[in-house]
C-alpha cells in the first residue's frame, strides 16, 4: 500500500534536486562497499602485486553497486508498502516525494548499467569468477527487496549482506589482484562480512514493528529483538576473533590482529544502544556501527600490509 508523504517526513531538500539524489545514494552506507575492497587488496599489496588501475575500477564498481542497491531498495520498498510515513529511519526519497518512482527506477537502471560496463573491464582481467560475482551482485541487489521471493522479506537479508559484502567482495577483490585467493583472504572476508551484517542487524532491530506490520519477515521479526541483540554481540566478537586467529596460525603478522583493536572503543556506544534501545533511538547506533565497520576495515587492511 502506498502512502502520501507527510510534511514531517520531508527534509529541507528540493524535490528532484541533486541533493535529493545524494540522499538517495545514502552516503553513510558506502563504507560497506569500500571496506571489502581495501581488505581484499591488502594481501596482494603486501606481496608487491598491486595494480592501481584494477584497484580504482574495482572500488568504483563496488560503490556503484552499493548505490544501485540503495536505489532499488528505496524503490521496491515503496512499491511494496514497507516504507510509509511511520518510517523510523532516515528519509527515503521515493516515499517522501523527493524523487518520483519513475526517476528512481531510471536512476537504478543507469547506475547498474555503468557498473556492468566497468565490471566488464574487470571480467577481462579476472575472467569467469569475476563475471559470476558481478552478475550475482546485481541480481542479489534487485532480489533483496524485489522479485517473487525478496530476500529481505524472508529473513535472508543477513545472509545476503554477509555473502556479498563480505565473502564475495573481499575474495573477488583479491582474485583480481593476485589471480588466486589465499587462506588469509577467505578468513578476512568473514570478519568484514560479520561487521557489515551488524549494520543490517541494527536496521532490522530499529524497524521491528514497522517491518512486522508490512509483512517484512526479517530475522528480527522472525526471532525477536533478543535474538537481534545477541546476534549483534556474537558477530562483533566473531569479527574481532578472526584477526587474532589468523595471527596465531601464522597466516598474518600480529599487526593485523592488534591494529583493529584500536577501533574497538567505537563499539561501546552502539553496543550499549543495541542492548537497551529500540525504534528511532537506534538511528545513531546505525551510523556508529557503520563507522566501526569502516575503522576496523581500514586498520585491518593496514595491518595486513604491515
Amino acid at each position: 500500500m502506498r502512502t502520501s508523504p507527510s510534511p514531517a517526513s520531508r527534509p529541507s531538500i528540493r524535490p528532484g534536486s541533486f541533493a535529493a539524489w545524494i540522499l538517495a545514494a545514502r552516503p553513510p552506507t558506502l563504507p560497506a562497499a569500500v571496506v571489502p575492497v581495501l581488505v581484499g587488496t591488502a594481501p596482494a599489496a603486501a606481496t608487491g602485486q598491486f595494480d592501481a588501475v584494477i584497484f580504482g575500477i574495482t572500488l568504483l564498481t563496488a560503490l556503484l553497486l552499493q548505490i544501485g542497491a540503495n536505489l532499488a531498495n528505496d524503490y521496491f520498498d515503496f512499491l511494496s508498502g514497507a516504507d510509509t510515513s511511520a518510517r523510523l529511519g532516515p528519509t527515503r526519497v521515493t516515499q517522501s516525494g523527493l524523487l518520483t518512482p519513475r526517476a528512481i527506477r531510471l536512476g537504478m537502471i543507469v547506475i547498474f548499467g555503468v557498473a556492468a560496463l566497468l565490471g566488464a573491464m574487470l571480467v577481462w582481467s579476472g575472467g569467469v569468477p569475476i563475471a559470476i560475482i558481478g552478475v550475482a551482485a546485481i541480481i542479489g541487489a534487485l532480489a533483496y527487496t524485489a522479485g517473487p521471493y525478496p530476500l529481505a522479506y524472508h529473513g535472508l537479508g543477513d545472509v545476503a549482506a554477509f555473502g556479498f559484502f563480505g565473502i564475495a567482495a573481499v575474495t573477488g577483490t583479491t582474485w583480481l589482484q593476485l589471480g588466486s585467493v589465499p587462506t588469509e583472504s577467505w578468513l578476512a572476508s568473514l570478519a568484514v562480512g560479520a561487521l557489515v551484517t551488524n549494520i543490517l542487524v541494527v536496521n532490522n532491530l530499529r524497524d521491528h514493528d514497522t517491518d512486522a506490520a508490512a509483512g517484512k519477515r526479517t530475522t528480527t521479526v522472525r526471532f525477536g529483538r533478543s535474538f537481534a541483540r545477541t546476534q549483534y554481540v556474537v558477530l562483533l566478537g566473531f569479527a574481532y576473533s578472526l584477526p587474532v586467529t589468523m595471527a596465531a596460525l601464522g597466516l598474518v603478522g600480529w599487526a593485523a590482529a592488534v591494529l583493529p583493536l584500536l577501533a574497538l572503543p567505537l563499539a561501546r556506544a552502539p553496543l550499549r544502544a543495541v542492548r537497551t534501545q529500540q525504534g528511532r533511538a537506534l538511528n545513531r547506533a546505525l551510523i556508529q556501527t557503520a563507522r566501526l565497520h569502516m575503522a576496523f576495515g581500514a586498520l585491518f587492511a593496514i595491518g595486513l600490509l604491515w
